[in-house]
């Protein structure tokens, strides 16, 4: 297949696969014309909630008949995912296409294929002058791939957490090393704050944008959200409020992501209105956060039970996800599978009242923890059960009426899932 033959190509021009600089890209896209350099961007930066930022900005701006490029990473299912132009996925042979023309221009010089993929978006972003790009930071933002830009419209800065720390000097492995790794190369444009998990990493970021003398908004300071009864929530800043329905989407951190991206829209002043921004909250795609699976095989085994999907990998997503299933009167069930770089104690510490837990192997991923060594890992729950693969752990479980089930632990792991189903 070309476009598997393409990204083999890619994988054998960098002995790393993320090796944290800059001038390998600036030089590439100095040779295709600077792209990065004619379009019109908001950056998403963070450690949780980036993805469900952009698709919440995305879902009001389809809405609203404005055209978007959309750049995220990893994809889910297939890499296509990650390259969004004029509202439309690119399929096999388009991508292909856009992969070989830049391979091309690049000469089989030293890059890392994450590089090469930021690469072949801005230059083909940069045939959409007129569209709003949407670009989520890769690993950090210093010196990501797609921290290129001279000049964007607005950077949101999501949660803030401790994840990918094995990419840090041991030393520097602290929450104010990880916002200056985010927050200190911002533009100078508008920047919007989420939400934050503690008031010391909304400390650090204010210290660290201290100098930057973008518009600010923060979180609670310029812009709030409060949930209402009878089923809306409120959102304010200081165009005024906004009755609201509650999204098409679980969880009450999606709201905050929610009211990051309107707060975002009505900043710049796209002429949006309130009707559309209504209706598009309600159309939201968000692939693996905490998504219902509601058809397919793994479906048909829980029958009428609930089956949800999140990819959440680090401490802070577990405290969210966590906070969603407290609100629920049932017996809950997680399916873990983790990659071997991750804490899985924390991890999996933070899901208090579970009844069963099972670890499984991920499919397709060498840098897994296998299955059975993250049974044996977990110490913070008594019984916990290994099954080999995704069916046989979900026929394992007795489940009850209104029981659900939550499969979590990695994005790589809600990808092989939703391929299976």
């Amino acid at each position: 297949m070309k476009l598997q033959k393409i990204l083999s190509n890619f994988q054998k021009l960098h002995p790393k696969e993320i090796d944290l600089s800059l001038n390998r890209i600036q030089n590439l896209c100095k040779k295709l014309g600077n792209p990065q350099d004619k379009i019109k961007a908001i950056s998403v930066i963070g450690t949780n909630g980036k993805n469900s930022t952009i698709q919440a900005i995305y879902a009001i701006l389809k809405e609203s008949n404005l055209k978007c490029n959309v750049y995220t990473s990893p994809h889910i299912q297939k890499i296509n995912e990650r390259f969004v132009f004029n509202n439309q996925e690119l399929n096999d042979e388009e991508l292909a296409d856009l992969l070989e023309e830049v391979e091309k221009v690049n000469n089989k010089e030293p890059i890392t294929v994450f590089e090469m993929l930021s690469a072949c978006f801005f230059y083909k972003a940069a045939q959409y002058p007129d569209n709003i790009n949407l670009i989520e930071s890769g690993l950090f933002h210093r010196f990501d791939a797609t921290n290129i830009l001279k000049s964007n419209l607005a950077s949101i800065v999501t949660s803030i957490s401790k994840d990918h720390l094995d990419w840090l000097p041991k030393e520097n492995r602290t929450i104010e090393q990880i916002v200056f790794e985010k927050t200190s190369a911002l533009l100078n444009s508008n920047i919007i704050i989420a939400k934050q998990n503690k008031e010391q990493t909304m400390e650090c970021i204010k210290k660290t944008i201290k100098n930057n003398s973008s518009k600010k908004l923060f979180f609670n300071e310029d812009y709030s959200y409060s949930i209402q009864e009878n089923g809306f929530f409120y959102y304010e800043d200081k165009f005024g409020g906004l009755k609201l329905p509650l999204p098409n989407v679980l969880g009450q951190f999606q709201l905050e992501n929610i009211s990051t991206a309107i707060a975002t829209i009505r900043t710049l002043n796209l002429e949006i209105q309130n009707t559309e921004i209504e209706n598009g909250i309600q159309k939201i795609h968000n692939l693996a956060r905490l998504q219902e699976i509601k058809s397919g095989k793994l479906k048909e085994l829980v029958k009428n039970n609930t089956l949800l999907i999140s990819g959440d990998h680090n401490p802070d997503g577990a405290r969210v996800v966590n906070e969603y299933l407290q609100t629920l009167d049932c017996n809950k069930h997680i399916i873990l599978g983790m990659m071997s770089n991750k804490d899985h104690n924390e991890y999996i510490g933070y899901f208090k009242n579970i009844s069963t837990l099972t670890t499984i192997d991920i499919p397709n991923q060498p840098n897994s923890i296998g299955g059975k060594d993250l049974k044996n890992k977990i110490n913070s729950f008594k019984n916990v059960q290994y099954k080999k693969d995704i069916f046989d752990a979900i026929k394992s479980i007795s489940v009850k009426k209104n029981d659900i089930i939550l499969i979590t632990g990695s994005l790589y792991l809600a990808g092989e899932i939703l391929n299976l189903n």
